[in-house]
Parts: C-alpha cells; structure tokens; sequence
C-alpha cells in the first residue's frame, strides 16, 4: 500500500511535510539545491535582521560623508552618491530571486524587526519578490521588568495585524513557548492574521567567560529531547487555534517527525539534524516516516495528523495532571 505523504501549510500544497527550516544550509543556492535534490518540498531562508540593515546603510553613509567639504575638489566627499550603492537587503533579495528562478519549490522568506517601520517596510520589499509566504521571527527577550504580561502580548498581536494590512502573502509567525497562556495567545495571533504558527522559536542562552568577565554568545545545537515542549503544545493546540502549527526545534530521527504530526503538525521543521549530517538526512527521514506510517496500516499523514491531540480529549487538564502525577511517583533512583 502506498501512503499519501502530502500535505499543505500556509495555503501550500507539499508533498511532504518533512522541510528545512531558516538555517545557514538556507542562505546560499548551492545548499538550497542540494535540500530539493534530497527531497525538500519547500525551504525557509534564513531572517533578514533589520539592524544588521540599518548598520549597513548607516556604514555606506558615514564612508560617503567622508572628506565631504574638505576640499574643493570633493564637495560631496570622496565616494559616489547613495543611490549608486546597494544598501539594504540586496543579497537577500538576490538569494530570493535566484531560488525563485531555479527551484520550482516554495519559498518562505524569514523576517526579524524591531521597529514598526522596518517591521512593514521589509515585509513589503520582500512580498514584491515574489515569494510564496512570510515567516515573523519574532526573537524578543523582554528585558524590561516594569513590562506586564498584557503590553507584551498587544504588541506580538499589533505586530501582526499591522503586517497584515500590509501585504496579502499568508503569514506564519514564530513564537517562543514563554507566555503564561499559550493556547490563548495562539488563537488572538490566528484571529490577528497569523495563517500559521511556528512553535518554537529557540531562545540562545548566553555563557559567562569568568576570566575576561564578558557575556559570550554560545550557540548549542538542539536535542530530541527539546522536542517535547513542542510535542505537548502542538496536542493542545490541533484543531482549536484555526491555523496550521509547524514543529520546530528537536526533529532529528523520523520517529520526531512522526510524533510531531501524531500530535498535530502540518509540517516538521529541521535544522540541527541537516547542520549536522547534511541535506541528505531530510530524505532519510521522510523515507522512515514513510515506512512506518505504511507498516502501521495509515493511507496518509492526514489520516494520522493530531490523532495523539487533546481535541478528542473531554478534559485535558485532567489528564495533564495525571500524567504530571505518574511521572513524579514512577521514578525509580538508578543508584
């Protein structure tokens, strides 16, 4: 029996719902094709930072006010205007548009702002692209301890109706898991404009160099074992948020994959896994998803999607704490 792998997500329909997620593997064609030739149906390019922008196009223009004035031979200083340069998100936009041109794959491109103008400017170069969605990466540690829980939560949704009104691509929105009501805040991001979620949005701790005394960036790769998180809340959430949910951070085996759709995934996001062992695993996992799903006698994903979810559940709370209580009791100490 042959099983049907397909799937949609954002409006799109895939062949699969195995895709590589924003990663380096997505910021060059050369890797990008190497994703398709192992199976990709769709790929995420990495986030285009607005600082990293901003700090562009105020370089460009602090070289061009260089010298200006300073002699009479260079009243406009020593370098051509601005408009000759191509400040801004050139090679970006460049990767878009040779992804478009040689793949015959969706395209999501991925966006982190910080200001509502850049939020909207950028989402609106980016939709003139051509591309087939866009993913908010909405990366924002609050550091502020007079901020309620109320204002951070008005501005993710402010965020989203804003960039709605001002394009019509669908939306996915990438949300880290730390807000006191997850699934309440799931449905006002669906009702905002959010087509899709993307949970979760991996929050990168950083170290202490104890002999220079400096904070350290330190990007560690993610487990199967962070899987869980998002196995818990994609159960919660099928079926009761109206919008598509995609898995992300601790798909590695096809066995993460599976029980990410068991619980309601439309699609399953990796990274880590192809950063470690290359294009290549993507197929290795769509084939195990394949294999298993045949030899436990399902006709599709469709059929298994959210089957493990709290949707048929009549009280989920209920069983929460129960499995909360099991845990706790059933632990033997190895020693």
């Amino acid at each position: 029996m042959s099983v049907d792998m397909s799937t949609t997500y954002l409006g799109l329909d895939l062949d699969h719902p195995v895709v590589p997620s924003a990663s380096p593997l997505t910021g060059d064609i050369d890797h990008i094709l190497q994703l398709i030739e192992a199976g990709a149906p769709l790929v995420v390019l990495p986030s285009l930072f607005e600082e990293q922008i901003e700090h562009d196009e105020m370089a460009v223009h602090m070289a061009l006010e260089s010298g200006a004035d300073g002699f009479a031979e260079t009243p406009s200083g020593y370098f051509p205007e601005l408009d000759d340069y191509n400040t801004g998100p050139r090679g970006y936009l460049d990767l878009i548009r040779r992804a478009k041109s040689e793949t015959r794959i969706p395209v999501i491109a991925s966006l982190n702002g910080v200001s509502t103008r850049g939020w909207t400017r950028y989402a609106a170069i980016l939709a003139d692209q051509g591309i087939d969605a866009l993913e908010l990466n909405t990366y924002r540690p609050i550091t502020d301890v007079e901020a309620t829980s109320a204002e951070v939560e008005r501005s993710y949704l402010d965020l989203v109706e804003t960039i709605r009104r001002s394009v019509e691509l669908p939306l996915a929105v990438k949300i880290g898991p730390y807000f006191s009501s997850i699934g309440e805040m799931a449905r006002r991001l669906a009702e905002a404009g959010a087509d899709g979620l993307v949970i979760f949005n991996r929050f990168y701790q950083p170290d202490v160099e104890l002999e220079t005394l400096e904070i350290t960036p330190n990007l560690v790769l993610s487990s199967p074992v962070e899987l869980r998180l998002v196995l818990r809340w994609l159960a919660v959430m099928h079926g009761r948020v109206g919008c598509d949910l995609a898995a992300t951070s601790g798909i590695h085996e096809a066995e993460d994959a599976l029980k990410a759709v068991l619980c309601g995934a439309n699609v399953v996001m990796m990274a880590s896994a192809l950063l470690r062992h290359g294009p290549g695993r993507l197929r290795e996992v769509r084939q195990g998803m394949e294999g298993w799903l045949e030899d436990h006698e399902y006709s599709s994903v469709g059929q298994a999607r959210g089957s493990l979810s709290f949707a048929s559940i009549p009280d989920p709370e209920v069983l929460e704490r129960t499995s909360y209580m099991k845990t706790l009791t059933s632990y033997v100490p190895t020693w």
